[in-house]
């Protein structure tokens, strides 16, 4: 046997390009950072299930799954695709899959399509209502990518695209409205609006040379950041409205509670002068959040009678 036919034998089997453009892409949408939605979509999803007659829809749970997921993983391909000239001006995104060539925007776009139809496709199962609200919840996660070149609030942009989340779940199991999920849907909006006022203050100096806006480069840092603490002292309020308006136990309030501590942490980590830790705050702090309030709301329910 010839040293080249030996090779492959030696180091195993060679990912193929289609495998590498997709592990590109799905770096390129952070699929994993799904966790900050998914648990708010749950707990909506499960309190209209427990209203409703007191059992756990599996097959609805797996659509809701596909629907967040395909419509999230659409907007952040659109973000990046969009972003992508202005990703390559910042050195903190410089190293994004678009502006390094890792990944071509054709095939980005190929990526987003698919995701786009896996979610509509899921909302058509759903129920009819469910589709025909479809559009409206594709628009904002396009326009947002645009909102930091005309206002300097695109974070409100980003809060009422993923406000939709909760209030989709809601109505993907009840066919109806409910001011309910309206609540946990404004909870899930200003808490992730103040999160990105956060995570917005890392690029101030990059914003400010290229024009791009937001309201820690056009407000300042210390700003930024107190509007993030009044956003989710505002979260707090709304999660506190949510649970009275569904009739939450005692495990929702325990949760509440925590996710609270959280919420101080968060802000006593990151100071205007000091963003060393603003990641820890940005990714692990709001991870748990997230997760936290799902596992108690999760407990309360099933504690007040939810079965599977």
């Amino acid at each position: 046997m010839s040293a080249d036919t030996a090779t492959p034998d030696l180091f195993g089997p060679q990912p193929s390009p289609q495998h590498g453009r997709v592990r590109a892409f799905l770096r390129l949408v952070m699929i994993e950072h799904s966790v900050f939605a998914l648990p708010f979509a749950y707990i909506a999803a499960l309190t209209a299930m427990f209203r409703d007659d007191g059992q756990v829809h599996w097959g609805e749970l797996l659509l809701i799954t596909l629907a967040m997921v395909g419509l999230r993983t659409f907007a952040m391909a659109c973000n990046r695709i969009i972003d992508r000239e202005i990703d390559a001006r910042n050195p903190r995104t410089a190293s994004r899959e678009l502006v390094t060539g890792a990944l071509s925007v054709r095939t980005a776009w190929t990526g987003a399509l698919i995701a786009v139809v896996v979610f509509l496709g899921a909302a058509a199962l759903l129920n009819p209502l469910c589709l025909a609200l479809a559009p409206v919840a594709v628009v904002p996660m396009v326009v947002y990518p645009y909102g930091k070149r005309f206002t300097n609030f695109p974070h409100a942009i980003l809060g009422l695209a993923q406000a939709m989340g909760p209030i989709g779940a809601w109505l993907a199991v009840t066919g109806s409205w409910s001011w309910q999920a309206v609540i946990l849907g404004l909870a899930v909006g200003v808490w992730i609006g103040g999160f990105d006022l956060i995570f917005g203050c890392q690029d101030v100096a990059a914003d400010r040379a290229h024009g791009v806006k937001s309201v820690p480069a056009r407000f300042g840092i210390p700003a930024a950041l107190y509007g993030a603490r009044a956003s989710h002292v505002v979260t707090t309020a709304l999660l506190v409205w949510y649970g009275a308006a569904t009739g939450a136990g005692g495990l929702w309030w325990t949760g509440l509670a925590v996710v609270a501590g959280a919420f101080l942490y968060e802000h006593s980590i990151v100071r205007p002068h000091d963003l060393s830790r603003l990641n820890r705050a940005f990714f692990t702090v709001n991870g748990v959040i997230g997760i936290t309030l799902f596992v108690f709301a999760l407990a309360d329910l099933l504690a007040r009678g939810l079965g599977g």
